[in-house]
This record gives structure tokens, sequence and C-alpha cells, in this order.
């Protein structure tokens, strides 16, 4: 518990303990007498009333506290200890550490972790560059996997610098605790016909994270012949890495071994710990040629040499095997379960070799066979190349799958906007978290908003890894229903966020996009997830409701994010980070009368599809609180009323607003924001851009609606948002357009192209132009050009940098923001197939 929640509970007791002694008379007051006896009661009655009123309040502070980091009494939507070996054993093993180049480890609060780091040695004077973690500038890339089905098997491959490592894992069912499997890792000089090959090491790491106990077994010259092992969850498990060999051939190659173990010093301080122990002390001494000197981890595997920690019961370990060789190689690393083999199955051959080559060649010709069959890409006539683009971005989407386990920080919604600052965050429940993430290398972790989109193509991939996602989402919910739109759970994923977006404010809501999947489901017909479905609805139930209920705006059927940005003078306009859209222009100056038109339109659709839903469960009470709610937001003439701006010809928000603000310089502050003339006063917000679109995105306009016509205009309109590369996310006619927010805050979403809205509008336009309507021909035309510019550019840019991106220009079409970007930007995929 934290500690000032601990403060927050003695505070009502106090409140008591004054309010008691004021009702007693408290010290008699001298030059007592009649008048003063009255005077007493009546300040008495006075302090009284103060005092019950501040305990009151400290009790509702509490209360509120309280809900705000207490899940939700519903029923989990997944099935208990889902995500253990016992329930799920395919699943229980995976390379579920996006934020690593390479790794596994188990779906386990405390789980058995495995990595790998590398570096190339005397490449620069000094320390090597340790490779690790994967990181927006250390110079690595591209990188990628070329192949994963998110579940038994993997291909990626890795540019650094000179080197190229290709790395490879499949699994092997059996046994009662998810069976076995194997990686293996290839490095080959990155240009053919090198004369000087380079010395390389790699690092191959086992980390507990509790009690565990690891047994290694050490041969010659500090190589391991295996590492034993045991834990509740895994049972006896043998770890054993192969003598490195030439790539696809069997006659072992000449290595160098260190060896290093110790206690786990705590997971985000693994490349640290490595970076510090290495030594030049070592060579490297192939036979016939001259040694070479190398930086190695100087190791002992006696484990009273570890230090004054001893055996750090319940911290864990970590051991490593350092190898050094010169490149090219191949190195195999095998994980055996005992209980795979108990039983009579002492024989089964070792998941290496030969063994495993077969294997991951039998698994890349499954995956391709599957991805035909799921996207049709060649069926559709597209080419190798871009079928290539296809797999790799549904790969990277399932490789950046993660399991996640941990608390968060929650400050709670104190009923009136502002109050908020007056508590400590509290901490939230232990929670675990199987999501996939934005970037491996920027954003490693869950976005509520962003794996709505993710689970769009995961779906059409493998429905049961959404099914699992989407439960452990509706896990988050809390008391009231709010779900955290950021999920920074373990240390991790916390030693990689700056501090100020750790803390998640329970008043703060996100788009509800895990409802486009669960759209999806209702219309797929799967019984898996209708069944799914039928165990979910509560939490989805809860959640909606708390969304709009929480996000209600100035008047009826009208809704407003709350969490905007205070005016301060140094931001040009006060950025809305709940609604997913940051930076996009809003009314400049943020008030309670605000209408936020792209809110409205998620609630639409979230009442719609849980109206459906509920009819479907033969939930009657949700169906006559949704039904009626889902039919007053669709009824066009109640968004016309609210969010029609005649002046500007399009949806826009309402709100206190003037487009008279500027950022100028003003020395010494730097950049800040002036208002001028004409001053703020109620009106549209005149930001043409993708919040403008909404009600075409979600596809909650009639076909024959007079309204369409206009938004297709300023959509093929180059001078609005029309590009050769997609739809902008801001008219190019916007004083906003391009413009920084702040001295030290560039553009975000004021003008760049992102691929989850395009992809809202591809499915929009392909909609529209499969109805009967005034717009039919229109939009299907819109669509095939709209379909063609955004393919086309993700396609060249991938060509070109070997990356998928955040964002892409508007101007020249060049990938921005973080790359590797295989969250929604691999929607790409489902563009590609024409699947909406």
């Amino acid at each position: 518990m934290a500690r000032g929640e601990r403060r927050r509970r003695g505070a009502p007791a106090e409140g008591a303990r004054i309010a008691e002694r004021v009702a007693r008379g408290g010290p008699a007051r001298r030059g007592g007498g009649a008048r003063g006896s009255v005077w007493r009661a009546a300040l008495g009655v006075v302090v009284l009333s103060l005092a019950l009123g501040l305990s009151g309040c400290w009790l509702l502070a509490w209360h509120r506290v309280r809900r705000a980091v207490t899940l939700h009494s519903a029923p989990p939507a997944l099935p208990p200890d889902s995500s253990s070996p016992a329930v799920a054993p395919d699943l229980f093993w995976g390379t579920y550490r996006p934020h690593v180049y390479f790794g596994m480890k188990t779906r386990s609060p405390k789980p058995l972790l495995t990595g790998l780091m590398w570096a190339q040695q005397g490449a620069t004077p000094g320390t090597p560059k340790l490779r690790h973690t994967c990181e927006q500038g250390d110079g690595v890339g591209p990188y990628g996997w070329e192949f994963h089905d998110g579940l038994s098997f993997g291909r990626q491959h890795i540019q650094d610098g000179a080197l190229r490592l290709t790395t490879e894992f499949v699994k092997r069912p059996g046994g009662q605790h998810g069976g076995d499997w194997s990686w293996r890792v290839t490095v080959e000089p990155q240009a053919s016909g090198t004369s000087a090959l380079p010395l390389v090491s790699l690092f191959f790491y086992v980390v507990t994270d509790g009690n565990e106990v690891l047994v290694p077994e050490v041969g010659a010259k500090g190589q391991l012949k295996f590492i034993s092992g045991h834990s509740s969850e895994l049972g006896d498990f043998r770890f054993t890495l192969m003598p490195p060999t030439h790539p696809g051939d069997t006659a072992p190659k000449y290595s160098s071994y260190n060896v290093f173990w110790s206690s786990n010093p705590g997971l985000p301080l693994l490349t640290e710990m490595v970076k510090s122990r290495l030594s030049s002390w070592f060579q490297h001494r192939p036979p016939g040629a001259s040694p070479e000197r190398y930086l190695g981890l100087p190791g002992s595997l006696k484990w009273e040499d570890r230090g004054p920690s001893g055996q750090g019961q319940g911290q864990g370990q970590f051991l490593i095997q350092q190898v050094t060789l010169k490149v090219p190689f191949s190195v195999e690393l095998v994980f055996e379960s005992g209980s795979a083999r108990a039983g009579g199955s002492q024989a089964l051959a070792r998941l290496a070799g030969s063994l495993l080559t077969q294997a991951l060649e039998s698994h890349a010709e499954a995956f391709r066979e599957r991805f035909e069959k799921t996207f049709q890409l060649k069926k559709k006539g597209l080419s190798p190349e871009e079928q290539a683009l296809g797999q790799a971005a549904l790969s990277g989407l399932l490789g950046g799958i993660g399991y996640f386990y941990g608390q968060g920080l929650v400050l709670a919604d104190m009923g009136v906007e502002g109050s908020e600052q007056k508590v400590d965050p509290a901490l939230f429940p232990p929670v675990p978290l199987f999501t996939a993430v934005p970037s491996r290398s920027f954003f490693p972790r869950g976005f509520l908003w962003d794996e709505g989109f993710h689970q769009l193509l995961v779906q059409r991939w493998d429905p049961r890894l959404t099914r699992e996602a989407l439960g452990h989402w509706l896990g988050l919910l809390n008391a009231d229903g709010w779900i955290g739109r950021e999920q920074v759970l373990g240390d991790e994923a916390r030693a990689r966020v700056p501090p100020e977006f750790l803390v998640q404010r329970a008043a703060h809501a996100n788009p509800p996009t895990l409802l486009l999947p669960v759209a999806h489901m209702l219309e797929g017909g799967d019984p898996a997830d209708f069944a799914f479905l039928r165990r979910a609805f509560p939490r989805l139930h809860a959640w909606f409701s708390w969304l709009y209920k929480s996000q209600a705006g100035p008047v009826p059927l009208s809704y407003r994010w709350r969490g905007r940005d205070p005016a301060l003078p140094t931001l040009l306009n006060p950025k809305t980070l709940p609604s997913g859209l940051d930076d996009y222009p809003r009314a400049s100056h943020p008030s309670a009368s605000e209408r936020h038109l792209d809110l409205r339109c998620w609630v639409a659709l979230g009442a719609r599809v849980l109206a459906r839903l509920a009819e479907q469960l033969g939930e009657t009470e949700a169906v006559a609180e949704l039904g009626p709610l889902a039919a007053s937001l669709e009824a066009e003439e109640s968004l016309d009323e609210l969010h029609w701006a005649p002046e500007l010809g399009v949806f826009a928000d309402f709100g206190n607003h003037t487009k008279a603000v500027q950022l100028k310089p003003r020395p010494p502050q730097g950049l800040v924001r002036v208002v001028g003339r004409p001053h703020p006063r109620l009106q549209y917000v005149d930001a043409l851009g993708y919040v403008s679109l909404f009600p075409m995105l979600l596809r909650l306009l009639d076909p024959n609606s007079s309204r369409l016509g206009p938004l297709l205009d300023v959509l093929a309109d180059s001078r609005h948002l029309w590009s050769p590369f997609g739809l902008r996310s801001l008219t190019a006619s916007s004083s906003f357009y391009g413009q920084r927010n702040s001295e030290h805050d560039p553009p975000y979403w004021r003008g760049a192209v992102w691929l989850n809205v395009n992809y809202l509008a591809l499915g929009a336009l392909y909609h529209y132009g499969h109805l009967e309507g005034l717009h039919q021909a229109r939009a299907a035309k819109l669509y095939s050009e709209l379909r063609a510019n955004v393919v086309g550019n993700v396609w060249r840019q991938y060509q070109a940098t070997g990356f998928l991106w955040e964002q892409y220009s508007d101007r020249d079409g060049r990938g921005m923001g973080c790359r590797p970007f295989q969250g929604w930007t691999s929607l790409v995929l489902l563009a590609m197939a024409e699947d909406y």
C-alpha cells in the first residue's frame, strides 16, 4: 500500500477525534457565565460541523482512492489460470520480451527468462558496443521478424554494422510444462567476400526471478556442458548450449568460452552488469592462427564466490555463457523439459542440428501456406516483394507480443477536475497483461487504444490470441469500470518510461478501440468467440458504461475528453492525450463547455456494438439501456445539432476558441503563446482533419446522408487532407499545420500520415463504395486511389529503410517518428488484403 494512502486512511479517525473533543466542550474559557456558555456552545456547533465535514471529505476521498485501485468484481473473461502450462501449454513459453532483440520467457508472475547479448570485439577502441535491448538510436538496423506465427516459430534478421544476425526459434509440445524449444543464432558478415573476418562474442543468459534452482555443469575451458534446473511451474528442465559450427555445417568451430554467475541484479540492470564485468585479460587462440585479445567475463561457478548477497533467496539468479569466435558461425541453445521425457519418452531426440533445421524449414513452409490462405496476397496479384512486406508486418506484430506483470500507479478521480493533484498516486493491485506493443524500441508496453487496432490484424491470423489479449485487458478493469490507457507493469517496463508518464489518471479515458475486434467477432460467427464474448460481456458493459457516463459533455448526447492540458503560456494548443490524437488542435481555451466530435463517435460505435451483443446474448436490461442510446447517437439530427459547423462545411468540435494564437519568441522564456483578436468565444473549432471525418470513419452516416458528400470533398482535396502518401492528419491550410506545440514539442498529429486512421478511412470508403447511395461510385474510386497511395508508400519506405514507421510525411512520404513501429502500421497488411 502506498504511503500516501496510509496517511489518508488515518484522516477520518482524526477528524472524528477532533469532533469528539469539541462535543465535550473543550477547555473552559476565563470569564464564563451564561453569555460564555452560549458562545462556547455556538462555537462548538460550528467546529463540530466543520470537523464532520472535513471527516466526510476525507472519507469520500479515501473511498474514491480505494475504488480506483480495486479490481472489478465481475467474473473474469478468461478461465482461471489461463496462462499456466496446465491450461495453455503451447503459449507458456514465448518471445514475450519485445524490448530485447532476442529472448524468451514464461507467462508467469515470476518467470524464467532467457536472452541474448552480442558484441563485435575490436571493432572500436575501448569497450565494444554490447547489444541487448532494442534502442531507437543504437545504430542497429534494420531488424525485425521475417516469420513469426505467434505461437511456436520465428525467424528474425538483424543488421548491426558489418554483421548480419539471424535468430530463429521453434517449440515442440510435450509434457505438462510447455514442452521443449530450441534457438539457432547465425552470425555472418554483412558483405560477402570480406577478408578480415570480425571476432564476435555471443552472450546467452538465463535469469530466475525467485527461488528456482539452477545447477550449472562446467566442462573444459569454461564451457558449460549444460544447466539443470527446477521450478514449481516448469518441473525439471535442462539448458544445453551446443558447440558452434559453420552455418549449415555440423563440424564444430573453435571458440573461446567465459561464464558468469551471480544473483539477479534486477532485469533493467543486466546489460550494465555485463558491461561492468568485461575484462581484457582473455585471448582467443585458434590453432594455427595468431591470438587475439578480447573482452570477456571473468567468472567463477562457485556460488560462494558471488559476493555478500549469498544465495539471494527470493532474488533469483543470473547465469551467462559467453562464446567468442570468428564469423561466420551458428550456435544453438536447447531447452528440454523433464516432463516431456516422462513415461517412456526418454529417447526423445534433442531438437538440434539437422533435426532443428528440418523443424525450422517445416514451420517456415507452413507459415507461408497459412499466410496465403489467410490473406491471399498472391491470389490478388501482389508481387513477391509485397508479399514479403505483408509477412513482415504480421510477424513483427506477433513477435512484439509481450507478457507483463506488475503494479501500476493510479491517481484517483476526485470528482472535480483539477482536484486529482491533491491526493497521492496509489498502487494498483498486481496484474498480468498479455498484449502486443506499438514499438519494440520506443513503446515496448501496452497501450489501450493501440491494442484495438493491433487485434484487428491478430484476429484474422489467430482468434485465440485475440481472446487472450482482450481477456487480459479486461482484467485490468477497476471497481468503477476504468482501464488505464498506458500499462507500465514490471521493472523492465518501468525502467523505459519517463517518470511523468508512470501515473495513470482514473478520470481519463481512451478511445474504446477494443470494441473494433469485438465487432468483428460478432460478424464472424466463431462459437469460441461467442463463448468468450458471453463471459466478457459484464466487463465490456462496465467499461463502456464508465466511458459514456464519466466523459459526458455539457449537453445531452455530447461528450468531452477529460484530462486536457491546462492553458499554459508555453503551449500553442493544450494537448488532449486521452483522445489518442495528442496535439491535434482542439478549442484554444479548454473549458467544460467543449464538445468533442471524435469521442461522441466512439461512444456511438460502442453503444451500437454492445447493444447488438447484448441482444444476441439475451441481456434484456442491457438492451433496454444501450439500444436507445445507440439509436439517439446514430440519429443524424442530433449529430448535426451538436457538431455540424455550417461556416466550416464539416463536422467539428465545439468550445471556447479563437484561431488568433501563435508562439512567439520572448526572451528569456523562449517561445510563449500569444493570443490576439478576435478573443476566444464559444464556437466550432476550425481544425479540419482526422477528427472532422469521424462520423464517416466509424461508418455512422447513412449512405444517402447529405453530410457524406462534403466529407468526401475535403478528404479528396489536396489542399486539405489528400496527399500522394495517404490522408494527412490536419489540413495543409490550417495555421496549426506542421507547427510545434511548444519550444520542445514538435508536431505529431498536425499533418503526418498515420496508418490506423488511414485504415479506418479505407474501410469506410470500401463500405460506402459497396452500398447503394448517392456517393457509391465516388467512394469506390477514392478507395482504390487511397489504397494505392497508402500501400505503395509504406512498401517504398520499407524497401528503402527496412522498417515500418510510426508515421509518414505527407510531403515526401518518408518514414518518421520511431521505428520499428509494427503496431498499427502493420494494418498495411489488411489494406493489401482488402480486409476491413
